[in-house]
Formats: C-alpha cells, structure tokens, sequence
C-alpha cells in the first residue's frame, strides 16, 4: 500500500470519527435538554405548553431549545418516548427477575402502584399527549408506536405470568393490554383528583384483572 493511500484511508477515518462523536454529542445534548424539559411539560400539558414557555422554566434560552428541536412536539414526544423506554426496560427487568408466577405477578403489580403515586405527571403527559393524537396527525405515528411497545410489554409480561402459573389466556391478546391500561388510567384520574386511596385500590383491582386474564 502506497503512503500516499494509507494516509488518505486516516482521514477518511478521522472525518467519520469525527461525524459519529458529532452525532453523539447532538443526541446526548437533545437528553440533556428533554430531561430538563420534562418537569414543565408534565406540569402544564400539551395545550398549555410552548418552546419559550419550557425556556422559561429552565436553564436553557428558547434559541438553544429550537436549535435542537423542531417544535414542541418534536420535544414533547421525545421526552415521552424517553420515558416510556425506560419505563419498559424496567419491566423487562421484573421479567428476568421472576422465577414464579406469584414473583411475577407481585413485581408487575408493585411497579405499577408505585409507579402511579410517584410518576403521576408522567402518565398524565402520556394520556394527553394519546389523546391530541387523534386531533394532531403530526405525532400520530410516534405515539402509534410508543403505544405499540407498551402493549407489547404488557402482553410479555401476562403472557410469562401464564406461562408460570400454567395456564393460558382467556381473552385475545389484543385486549389485555386496553384491560391493565383502562384500570391503570382510571385510578390516575382519581389520583389525580386527590383520591390517594386509589393508590392501594389499583393493587386490588390490577390483582383481580390479571388474575381474570387467564384461566
């Protein structure tokens, strides 16, 4: 190989190296400023919510905000996919962990109690966000697609706790998930309205639907 080639192959090489930690770099900054984003965007919701107003409520200049995402709902659909990767992750975890149906079946419920009580903004961004979607067809394929991955975990996880109880479901898998998610949603609401004894109802009522799933 001639120097002439080797040295043209090294800047080759340094340019995509170069290229790959710029796109890094841009996406560990987009995190960073979602992060921050995400306190204020719970908080005030996607109507009530603008670029310059999440700017103002964090440490970062609304030119900053609008160099690295298009819009708000750029921004806010990020953050949610954000979360709810993380969110399923953590239930993938409660599948490895689990040996027995019962394990299973306690994790999964514990998660999603806990989960109401400390994420409540979250999971209501979530829900509005779900529903402007049938109004907003700008995100409508990003929250199809976030929505598809919960269900996917949902049905992962009633579908092992069969599996470890030996039995099998009762209903098609299409509903399990619009089952756990439409009790989840109603205690949110009444969480939300200040009803905290929803906080120990839904383990009773999640128990009881899991337990109807199967047979």
């Amino acid at each position: 190989m001639s120097t002439k080639v080797a040295e043209h192959k090294q800047v080759v090489r340094r340019r995509q190296v170069d290229k790959l930690s710029k796109i890094d770099k841009f996406a560990q900054r987009r995190e960073q400023l979602a992060n921050s984003a995400l306190r204020t965007l719970a908080e005030l919701g996607y109507a009530r919510t603008s670029l310059r107003e999440i700017a103002q409520n964090s440490e970062f200049s609304h030119g900053v905000l609008h160099y690295y995402f298009r819009d708000k709902v750029d921004l806010i659909t990020y953050c949610v996919r954000q979360y709810k990767a993380a969110t399923i992750n953590r239930y993938d975890q409660v599948l490895v962990a689990s040996v027995t149906a019962g394990e299973l079946r306690e994790r999964f419920v514990g998660g999603m109690v806990t989960s109401l009580a400390r994420d409540a903004d979250m999971h209501r961004l979530w829900y509005d966000l779900r529903d402007q979607s049938m109004f907003e067809e700008s995100f409508r394929d990003d929250v199809r697609e976030i929505d598809r991955s919960i269900e996917r975990m949902v049905g992962r996880i009633v579908g092992q706790y069969a599996d470890l109880a030996r039995l099998r479901l009762a209903v098609p898998s299409r509903l399990v998930y619009a089952l756990v998610d439409g009790v989840f949603q109603h205690a949110l609401r009444s969480y939300l309205a200040g009803e905290e004894r929803v906080v120990a109802e839904l383990a009773n009522d999640l128990g009881l639907v899991i337990d109807r799933l199967v047979v």
